[in-house]
C-alpha cells in the first residue's frame, strides 16, 4: 500500500508544470536527471485539461494476437480491486508488451467512465487510446503512444507490477504527475516540501526573465544572476 499523502498538498502541486516540477526535483539530488520521465514516444491526448497528478495503479496487456486456442479472451474484473487498493487520486498505467504496441486501444469511453468511477483522473500507455471526443468531455486524461479505432485482442496479462512505459518505471503506488509535456515521477520523500521548492525555483527563473528585459543589460550581470541560480 502507497503512502497517503495530505490532499491539499496534491491539490497544491495542480498549480504548477512539469517542467516547474521537474526543476525543482533536481535540486534535492535524489535521482539522476535523465530518469522519472516519459520521452516522446508517448503524447498528451488532452492538453487542455491541464496537470493530473495521482497514484498508479499497473497493468501489463497484449492486444494484437488473436487467442491460440480459438476462445475470446475472458473480460477481467478482478484488476479493479487492484485500482482501488491504491490511494486516491489515481492515475492507470498501462504497459503494451505486444512487438506491435497500440494495434489495439485498452482505454476509451466505456473504460474511461469505469476508471474514472474507481477515483482514477487519468491514463497513460504506451499503446494505443480511442474515443478521444467523448473521453475529453468526460476530462479523463489520457497519455498515448497511438490512437487506435480498433480494441482489436486486447487483454489483461497482469496487474499489480512495476511496468515501463516511454522510458519511466512505475510501480504501484507511485505519484504521478502529467501535463502536455509529459508525466512525471515524484520521488517519495519530498512531496511534503516540494511545492516550496518550485515556487524558489519559479522565482529564481523570474529574476533572469525580468533581466533578460531590463534596458542596458550586460553581460556580466546576466552571467551574476544565471550562475547564482544554475
Amino acid at each position: 500500500m502507497n503512502a497517503i499523502i495530505d490532499p491539499a498538498t496534491i491539490d497544491s502541486m495542480t498549480r504548477f508544470d512539469t517542467c516547474a516540477v521537474a526543476n525543482a526535483i533536481e535540486s534535492f539530488n535524489v535521482r539522476l536527471r535523465n530518469e522519472g520521465f516519459t520521452d516522446s514516444r508517448i503524447l498528451c491526448r488532452f492538453p487542455r485539461l491541464g496537470t493530473f497528478i495521482g497514484h498508479a495503479a499497473t497493468v501489463r496487456i497484449r492486444c494484437s494476437a488473436p487467442p491460440p486456442d480459438g476462445h475470446p479472451y475472458p473480460d477481467r474484473t478482478d484488476w479493479w480491486s487492484h485500482v482501488q487498493s491504491i490511494s486516491a487520486p489515481r492515475i492507470i498505467v498501462v504497459e503494451d508488451l505486444d512487438h506491435r504496441p497500440g494495434l489495439g486501444a485498452f482505454i476509451g469511453e466505456m473504460h474511461a467512465n469505469i476508471l474514472r468511477a474507481l477515483g482514477c483522473v487519468g491514463a497513460v500507455t504506451n499503446g494505443s487510446v480511442r474515443d478521444l471526443p467523448a473521453v475529453e468531455n468526460l476530462g479523463f486524461q489520457m497519455f498515448s503512444g497511438s490512437v487506435s479505432a480498433s480494441h482489436a485482442y486486447v487483454h489483461i496479462v497482469e496487474f499489480g507490477h512495476t511496468v515501463e512505459v516511454a522510458g519511466l518505471r512505475v510501480s504501484p503506488g507511485d505519484l504521478l504527475m502529467g501535463d502536455q509535456h509529459g508525466v512525471v515521477s515524484i520521488p517519495a520523500g519530498i512531496i511534503a516540501t516540494l511545492p516550496d521548492a518550485v515556487v524558489k525555483s519559479r522565482q529564481h527563473e523570474q529574476e533572469i526573465l525580468r533581466l533578460c528585459n531590463t534596458p542596458g543589460l550586460t553581460v556580466e550581470r546576466l552571467r551574476h544572476v544565471v550562475e547564482g541560480v544554475l
